[in-house]
């Protein structure tokens, strides 16, 4: 299969080398020139939960039309990047090509959908990989625990599970979801309990746990977030939030989120739509989020700085 990763950070270089690496034609797509120069000239190196591997036969550019048409696109750029990459993609798309975004937070599939048709996009989220970039062409990550496909438009499709088989064979541990709002916020809970908060306390995933009052603080955004969920009528596959969060964070004691990984780079974070949307949904379904008020307007200060 070709394939175009659009954004190559920490994220975007695993699914780049693994999809790769298993004998797939890789397109990857970003504006980091050295990244893409080192990809070039040494090979895409990840290690971490995987192994340790170097890629070579990667195809760089940051012009996204040199890629051609493609048989699939993802996109890994941070989520306020979605609009752009969807705009610039129409080069590489053929009709019936396949547009899977995979982000944090909510709404990348409506965003995707105000350039492409609808019947074109697929939602994935990569569940428990705490990824970091160690220098250009060089991605870690912490942990593999679970990639979620699903059909923007909802139900089983042949397309879903075609492509759920292709990162299969690269090594992911891949589930497909009929009920994109289950596939989304179940993730979303996760993001919203560790990425503020280790952000707000500069703490990886397990320090944050280790602390009474910090791991408090996290139970509690996500609490709030998974309340949230449940008022919105999302289809959650557990009823103990608690403990789910709790799983999540024992997988990968070790991460940090890469809200944090953007403040110790002075780069602005996705804190809009990680726990900044917490509060804005639980206007609308009638839950309170107070937490996720105080952690976002913390990170923001902190942003406006920068």
């Amino acid at each position: 299969m070709k394939i175009a990763v659009v954004g190559t950070g920490a994220m975007g270089s695993v699914y780049a080398a693994l999809l790769a690496d298993a004998g797939n034609t890789l397109w990857a797509i970003d504006v980091w020139q050295e990244h893409l120069q080192a990809i070039q000239q040494h090979g895409l190196r990840v290690e971490g939960y995987s192994g340790d591997r170097t890629v070579q036969g990667i195809k760089v550019s940051a012009n996204i039309a040199d890629a051609g048409l493609c048989d699939l696109v993802i996109i890994a750029t941070k989520a306020d990047g979605v609009e752009a990459a969807a705009q610039a993609i129409a080069p590489i798309l053929a009709p019936d090509t396949p547009v899977l975004t995979m982000q944090n937070g909510l709404g990348a599939g409506e965003r995707l959908a105000r350039s492409l048709p609808i019947e074109n996009i697929l939602i994935g989220v990569a569940g428990g990989f705490g990824a970091s970039m160690k220098a250009p062409g060089h991605a870690h990550h912490n942990g593999m625990a679970l990639i979620r496909i699903g059909e923007m438009t909802g139900g089983a499709s042949e397309r879903a599970t075609r492509i759920a088989e292709v990162w299969r064979q690269a090594g992911f541990n891949t589930q497909e979801y009929e009920n994109i709002d289950q596939l989304v916020w179940e993730k979303f809970v996760c993001n919203v309990s560790f990425s503020g908060p280790c952000t707000v306390f500069g703490r990886t995933i397990g320090e944050m746990m280790e602390n009474p009052e910090s791991r408090n603080l996290s139970l509690t955004c996500g609490m709030e977030a998974y309340n949230a969920g449940v008022a919105k009528g999302v289809p959650f596959s557990f009823d103990d939030p608690v403990a789910y969060i709790t799983k999540f964070a024992e997988g990968m004691p070790g991460a940090r989120p890469s809200m944090l990984l953007d403040h110790l780079a002075k780069r602005p974070s996705e804190i809009n739509f990680i726990n900044g949307m917490v509060p804005v949904v639980a206007k609308e379904v009638g839950t309170s989020a107070p937490y996720n008020e105080v952690i976002t307007a913390v990170v923001r200060a902190r942003e406006a700085e920068f």
